[in-house]
């Protein structure tokens, strides 16, 4: 059976070939495996692995293996991946040693109590992350952080480098984004200061916004929730006034900085990963419309990019396809959707 993300695949694979010789006949562990990023890591992986032969393995930690076999088969039933139930903050350590650990496990939540156990979950399960690398001989680790560390946005500032400072929240009462801001401050900390204490090479993903295959239709996604609601006809529903600025990037082409900045990227630095287009909530709402392209763009400063050398996908000929062919686009199809 042919993977629908083929075309996606082999550009990833266009990108990232040379990297993959490290990985020969290595075992990699991902924590968040079964999640949006961690779906296209292991579908990279896979498909890698069968094309070159690397005779590789990855150790997938998941709290319901279930439902990932019912959601992803093809994944879940690939011989070189293992899935190992466990949740982040008391998993048990999987026998053998590891070249590479990716943790990308996330979770977030709408309340107060929420958001103050998972903090607690998030630094045990960073303690545990970290434990478990030193104790099974990882030699590069990448973490799976948020371009939400650098606080809020001044107005008129639309682009942030990796060396700006991080601002501070004026709120006396914590709001859920100063909370998960500071959640992900302390995992880069927590992070960096391992990699000094044990020699791990430790690399850090500031991750903004994204779009593609496996993106959540139902959560905190205002790119996933416009999708779903242009699919069941509309309308589409805006949360604010619109003007908030965003930069999406294609799944595919997040994939390709995550493995590049984990192989090549330099110990204990971040790298922005997002796209370099700017565009806000409400031209983003009208553009999930079929029919509607217009945009804008602008540049974001960005150290992956001196790792990189690649075009990526437009954010709108995605947008249009997954309106167009019920949210699982086939990329070969896109430029026909194109005027």
């Amino acid at each position: 059976m042919q993977n629908r993300l083929q075309t996606d695949l082999e550009h990833i694979l266009d990108h990232t070939r040379e990297l993959w010789e490290e990985f020969r006949g290595q075992r990699i562990f991902i924590t968040g495996g079964t999640g949006f990023f961690g779906c296209w890591l292991l579908e990279s992986f896979s498909w890698a692995n069968d094309r070159l032969n690397l005779k590789s393995n990855a150790v997938i930690l998941t709290r319901d293996p279930l439902s990932f076999q019912i959601k992803a088969p093809h994944l879940a039933n690939h011989p070189a991946v293992v899935l190992q139930k466990g949740n982040i903050n008391n998993f048990e350590f999987p026998t053998g040693t590891f070249s590479h650990l990716i943790h990308a496990a996330n979770d977030s939540g709408s309340t107060f109590p929420e958001m103050q156990k998972l903090i607690h979950t998030q630094f045990e399960g960073d303690q545990r992350v970290l434990e478990f690398a030193s104790s099974s001989a990882v030699k590069k680790m990448l973490l799976t952080s948020s371009g939400a560390v650098y606080g809020p946005f001044p107005d008129g500032v639309t682009h942030i480098s990796e060396d700006d400072p991080f601002l501070d929240f004026s709120e006396e009462i914590p709001t859920m984004r100063s909370i998960y801001a500071h959640e992900k401050r302390t995992s880069e900390m927590l992070f960096r200061l391992n990699a000094h204490a044990t020699g791990i090479e430790t690399k850090i993903a500031r991750c903004f916004a994204f779009v593609g295959p496996y993106l959540p239709q139902n959560g905190g996604y205002a790119i996933g929730n416009f999708i779903r609601d242009a699919l069941r006809g509309g309308p589409i529903e805006i949360k604010g006034d619109g003007t908030p600025y965003r930069s999406y990037l294609y799944a595919a082409d997040l994939t390709i900085w995550l493995w590049t900045i984990l192989v090549k990227g330099k110990n204990c630095r971040a790298y922005n990963v997002g796209s370099e287009k700017e565009i806000n909530i409400l031209q983003l709402a009208k553009i999930v419309k079929p029919q509607q392209s217009r945009h804008s763009s602008t540049e974001i400063t960005s150290n992956a990019a001196q790792l990189l050398d690649f075009q990526t996908v437009a954010l709108f000929d995605y947008l249009r396809a997954s309106v167009a062919d019920g949210g699982q686009p086939d990329r070969s199809t896109l430029q026909k959707l194109l005027p």
